[in-house]
């Protein structure tokens, strides 16, 4: 019994709890649908403020599309009527045009007409002047040029004649003035080149060094650079004889070159003797390449650079040969610039007019043959190639380049002192002496020593013995004798040589 109470207690309070439940969720209820129904009005009124906007923005959008359209259309009316402006002026120039033709065509008639007037007119004139000479139309211009050609021939023969002398002295005097003023203007002195060369020594006992033990050393030393090394009394030098002048600055490099060494031997010889020519290969290149810039002249291969310094080691009836060439540039170039010629034409082809000179004891041919062939090689332009072809009349002159080229070697050859005759004939007579020997089989080095009074030859010992050195000798004297011109006698002295070399490792 006493549960009951409690039990009733306890359904109360649920009746009760569950009311206020349901209370407060009505009241939460009511509260949510008051607020969704505000967004709600919210949403809508938001949605009628983009509606009218969108609504005043297409409507913009509208009139500004059709306010374009409007501008074009107006554009293109402008257009149109240009147009039909311009069509209207064409057809006004077009029928201008066709009137301008019809007049132009009737005028071409009306001359037409005239000139058919004119021309039976003439007929008649013509006709009327036969029947009242009695000649024909051919007879009368003949007698009339030969009327004419008898009164003025005397005074035409005159005037030619007049002509000819003030022009030929007007040329003259002009030539003189371009060539004395070349020369004025470019007065290098005339330096003739000489066939000996003199050593200087430290002191006397080198002399001993220098000839060796029984001569060895200079017969070594004469072998490998084909010059003459002359001892005497005179105190403190020795002296170099040959007409090559490249043999004697070679032979002159090598001998100082022992002498500043102090041991002096024929394997220390060949040795100096190398570095020599090594050392005057290097030389040539530097002074082909000083000669070239002297006159201006920068834009030559090596090769031509190589040969030009090759020609300070040639002599021309004793004048130096790049000096010449060097001294013909020079000229020519004044005198182009004087005659408003091509003057880079005229120098090169100055400058490069003996480079044959360079190879001709090694080639046959003229040294304008090989010179022409040699510059062809190199791709030296042709213009200059006529321009120096040219000055020994080997070839026809081609252009006026080739006159001036030609002219120069006149003016620089002709100088006092510049040449010297009887040395060339000299030098030739040597340099025969030697081609001479050249020509057998078996030879491998020859030189002509003493003025030219002996050669010496060496033999390939391998292809020549001791028997066949005797009979060359003696063919060597004969053929001398038939081929070569000379005062006096030749001595002829065949040398072979044999070594044995071994190594000891």
């Amino acid at each position: 019994m006493e549960l009951i109470p409690w039990i009733v207690g306890i359904v109360a309070g649920l009746a009760i709890g569950y009311g206020v439940r349901v209370s407060i969720a009505k009241r939460l209820q009511n509260s949510l649908e008051k607020k969704a129904e505000a967004e709600l009005e919210s949403a809508k009124s938001e949605a009628k403020e983009i509606v009218v906007e969108a609504k005043d923005r297409a409507s913009s959008i509208l009139e500004n599309a059709n306010k374009e359209e409007r501008d074009r259309k107006q554009e293109l009316r402008q257009l149109e009527e240009r147009l039909l402006k311009r069509e209207d002026l064409l057809d006004q120039k077009l029928r201008e045009l066709d009137n301008g033709e019809k007049s132009l065509k009737s005028k071409e008639n009306e001359i037409k007409e005239k000139e058919n007037d004119v021309e039976h007119l003439r007929e008649r004139a013509v006709g009327e002047l036969e029947k009242v000479s009695g000649l024909t139309r051919e007879e009368a211009r003949k007698a009339m040029f030969e009327e004419i050609e008898t009164s003025a021939k005397q005074d035409l023969a005159t005037s030619l004649a007049k002509l000819e002398r003030e022009r030929e002295e007007e040329i003259e005097k002009k030539a003189n003035e371009i060539i004395t003023t070349a020369i004025q203007r470019y007065s290098r002195n005339a330096i003739a080149d000489v066939t000996t060369s003199v050593v200087n020594l430290p002191d006397e006992d080198i002399k001993a060094k220098i000839i060796g033990k029984e001569g060895r050393n200079i017969r070594a030393f004469e072998r490998l650079t084909g010059v003459e090394v002359i001892v005497d009394e005179t105190p403190e030098n020795v002296v170099l004889s040959s007409f090559d002048p490249m043999r004697r600055e070679l032979a002159k490099m090598a001998l100082e070159k022992l002498i500043k060494d102090g041991r002096i031997h024929p394997a220390k010889i060949e040795e100096k003797v190398e570095e020599a020519r090594q050392e005057l290969e290097q030389r040539i290149q530097k002074i082909g390449e000083e000669a070239a810039y002297e006159v201006g002249i920068l834009d030559l291969p090596k090769e031509i650079v190589n040969l030009l310094g090759r020609l300070n080691f040639r002599t021309s009836y004793g004048q130096n040969v790049l000096l010449h060439s060097v001294e013909m540039a020079h000229i020519a170039s004044m005198m182009a610039t004087e005659l408003h010629l091509n003057v880079d034409v005229a120098k090169k082809g100055a400058l490069l007019h003996d480079i044959g000179k360079a190879v001709d004891h090694e080639v046959e041919g003229t040294h304008v043959e090989i010179g022409r062939k040699l510059l062809k090689k190199y791709g030296i332009a042709e213009n200059v190639i006529q321009a120096m072809e040219s000055h020994h009349e080997e070839y026809p002159y081609a252009t006026p380049e080739s006159y001036l080229v030609a002219a120069a070697d006149v003016i620089s050859a002709a100088r006092p002192g510049a040449r010297r005759d009887t040395l060339e004939k000299y030098i030739k007579r040597l340099e025969d002496i030697e081609k001479a020997v050249g020509s057998f089989e078996g030879v491998k080095q020859s030189y002509a020593v003493s003025a030219g009074r002996e050669v010496r030859v060496f033999v390939v010992p391998e292809k020549i013995d001791d028997f066949g050195a005797l009979e060359l000798a003696k063919k060597i004297s004969n053929k001398i004798q038939s081929d070569v011109q000379y005062p006096g006698e030749i001595k002829v002295t065949v040398i072979r040589e044999v070594r044995a070399v071994e190594y000891a490792r």
